[in-house]
C-alpha cells in the first residue's frame, strides 16, 4: 500500500479537465405562443424568450494533440464547448463523435499542443478490491481527488443510459465528476466516471464508470474519421437467463445470454446459433448477462473473430463468429406513401439491421419504420409519428416497403393495421 497518492496525482491530474457546455434554449412567453388557432384570432403573441443555460462536467485528455473524452450528457445540445486545464488555460473545442447510447463524447481542443495525457489501462485486468482514484470537478468547486476501491464489475440496469457494463466504485463521485477519470495505481485510465446512485443528490459511496476498453474503441472510431460508433452486427436477439431456465439446463446459477431469436441472414446463423442456446463466454471472458455480451461485442470491433462458449441442445460447444458491420442502408428503400390512405404523406423505410441497432430494436423484428411524417399530411392528422413500426396492414405482414406499397395500392373500404410504438403493439381500424 502506498503511503501517499501524491506522486500518482501529480502525474495524472493535469490531464483531467473541466468541460463547460453552453446552449441557448427558448422559453415560451405564453402556452399559446406558436399556436396558429390563437394567433389567427388574437394576433401575434409576444415572441418567445431565449435563455442561455450552462452545464459543467469533467473530461480526460487521452492524446497529446488535444483529444478529450467526456460524457455525452455533459455536452448534449451544446452550442459552445470550452475546456479548461488545471494550469489555467482555456480553449474552445469541437465534437468529433458523440454516442447517446453509451453516453460518451469525443472532443478535440482547438489549440496548440502538446497537452498532458493519461494512458489507457486494461479494464479486463482489474479486480474487485483494487484501489482506484477518481479525479474530476464536483459541484464546480475545482479539481478534486477521491480514493476508494473497485466495488463490483459488470454492473447493469443502472438506469443512466442504455449501456450496461459499469465498473462500480466507492470512491466519492458527485455532480460535476461526470466525464472525469477513474485511474488505477499505475496511473492508467480504467474508466470514465459517469453516474452515482443517490437519493439525496450527493455521493453515497456507489459510483459507476464506463470501462476504458469501451472508451478506447469509441476513440479509435473518432480518430479514424467516423462520426458514429457502430457495434458489430451478430444477427441475434438475447434475453436474460432466469433461475428457472438455469435450473432446467443444469446451470449452477442464472448466468449468460439466452438466444431468443436468430435473423435469417447474419453471422449468428452462419455460426450455428439457434434460439434456446445460451452464450456463456466470449473470447474466454464470462458472459453474466446480455449487456455483458453487448459490451464484449463493442470492444472486440468489426472484422474480429470471436469464440463463443455456447450451451445448446447437444451440450457445451465453442463456435467462432466473424463480427461484421451492420449491413449498409439502401437509400432506394425509402418511399413516400401516396394516395387516399391513412398513411399518405409518410416517408417509410425498411427496418435494416443498422437502423434496428441504432433504435435498440431486435434485429429479427420484421416491420417497416416511419422515418418522417409531415404535420399537414393525412398520416400526421391520423397521429402517426416518426419511429412508428408498421407490422401489419389488412392481414398482410409488412416486412418491406414494396409490400406496404402494394397493399395500399389495392385500396380498401377500411384499414386494419398494427403498429409498434415504444415497444407496445397497437391495433387500429380506420374506415
Amino acid at each position: 500500500m502506498m503511503q501517499s497518492f501524491s506522486p500518482l496525482v501529480k502525474a495524472t491530474a493535469p490531464a483531467v479537465v473541466n468541460v463547460y457546455a453552453d446552449r441557448v434554449v427558448q422559453r415560451r412567453s405564453s402556452p399559446f405562443a406558436g399556436d396558429p388557432f390563437f394567433e389567427r384570432f388574437f394576433g401575434q403573441l409576444a415572441p418567445n424568450r431565449t435563455e442561455r443555460q450552462s452545464s459543467l462536467g469533467s473530461g480526460v485528455i487521452i492524446e497529446s494533440r488535444g483529444i478529450v473524452v467526456t460524457n455525452n450528457h455533459v455536452i448534449a445540445e451544446a452550442d459552445d464547448i470550452r475546456v479548461a486545464l488545471t494550469d489555467g488555460r482555456e480553449f474552445k473545442s469541437r465534437i468529433l463523435l458523440k454516442d447517446e447510447r453509451f453516453d460518451l463524447a469525443i472532443l478535440e481542443i482547438e489549440g496548440a499542443g502538446p497537452f498532458p495525457t493519461i494512458e489507457f489501462g486494461d479494464t479486463d485486468a482489474i479486480e474487485v478490491g483494487d484501489v482506484v482514484l477518481a479525479i474530476g470537478n464536483p459541484f464546480g468547486v475545482g479539481q478534486t481527488v477521491t480514493s476508494g476501491i473497485v466495488s463490483a464489475l459488470a454492473r447493469n440496469r443502472v438506469g443512466v443510459s442504455d449501456f450496461g457494463f459499469f465498473i462500480q466504485t466507492d470512491a466519492a463521485i458527485n455532480p460535476g465528476n461526470s466525464g472525469g477519470a477513474l485511474i488505477d495505481m499505475n496511473g492508467r485510465l480504467i474508466g470514465i466516471n459517469t453516474a452515482i446512485f443517490s437519493r439525496s443528490g450527493g455521493s453515497n459511496g456507489i459510483g459507476f464508470a464506463i470501462p476504458a476498453n469501451l472508451v478506447r474503441a469509441v476513440v479509435q472510431t473518432a480518430q479514424s474519421g467516423g462520426e458514429v460508433f457502430e457495434r458489430p452486427y451478430l444477427g441475434a436477439t438475447f434475453e436474460t437467463v432466469t433461475p428457472d431456465i438455469a435450473d432446467a439446463l443444469g446451470l449452477a446459477r442464472a448466468t449468460g445470454a439466452l438466444v431468443s431469436d436468430v435473423a435469417r441472414e447474419g453471422p449468428a446463423r452462419k455460426a450455428g446459433l439457434r434460439a434456446g442456446d445460451i452464450v456463456l463466454g466470449f473470447n474466454d471472458q464470462p458472459i453474466e448477462h446480455p449487456d455483458a455480451l453487448g459490451y464484449r461485442l463493442a470492444t472486440a470491433g468489426v472484422g474480429a473473430d470471436a469464440n463463443l462458449e455456447v450451451l445448446g441442445r447437444g451440450g457445451r460447444k465453442t463456435v467462432t463468429v466473424t463480427l461484421q458491420a451492420p449491413p449498409a442502408d439502401d437509400p432506394n428503400d425509402r418511399l413516400v406513401l401516396e394516395g387516399q390512405t391513412p398513411f399518405s404523406g409518410a416517408v417509410v423505410s425498411n427496418l435494416t439491421p443498422r437502423i434496428a441497432d441504432q433504435l435498440r430494436l431486435p434485429s429479427s423484428l420484421r416491420a417497416v419504420i416511419i422515418a418522417e411524417v409531415p404535420r399537414q399530411s393525412l398520416a400526421g392528422r391520423y397521429g402517426f409519428r416518426p419511429g412508428d413500426l408498421i407490422a401489419e396492414v389488412n392481414g398482410v405482414e409488412i416486412a418491406r416497403v414494396d409490400t406496404l406499397a402494394n397493399v395500399l395500392r389495392q385500396g380498401a373500404s377500411f384499414w386494419r393495421f398494427e403498429i409498434i410504438r415504444d415497444g407496445r403493439r397497437i391495433r387500429q381500424i380506420i374506415r
